[in-house]
């Protein structure tokens, strides 16, 4: 089971930096959230998820 992203990073994580503030985006939040429970999912399980993920190395 994958952990929850932890409030406070996904908050950080939500900010963003002046390059993409110009490329826009409708949801921040929902976006580093979904990032932050990737990367939390290929950290737990990273044999698990090698087959999907181009960030798991193998």
């Amino acid at each position: 089971m994958t952990q929850t992203p932890d409030e406070r990073d996904v908050e950080t994580r939500a900010q963003l930096l002046p390059e993409e503030q110009a490329g826009g985006s409708d949801a921040p939040r929902d976006q580093a959230e979904a990032i932050l429970e990737e990367s939390l999912e290929r950290t737990e399980d990273p044999e698990g998820t090698q087959h999907s993920s181009t960030q798991t190395p193998g």
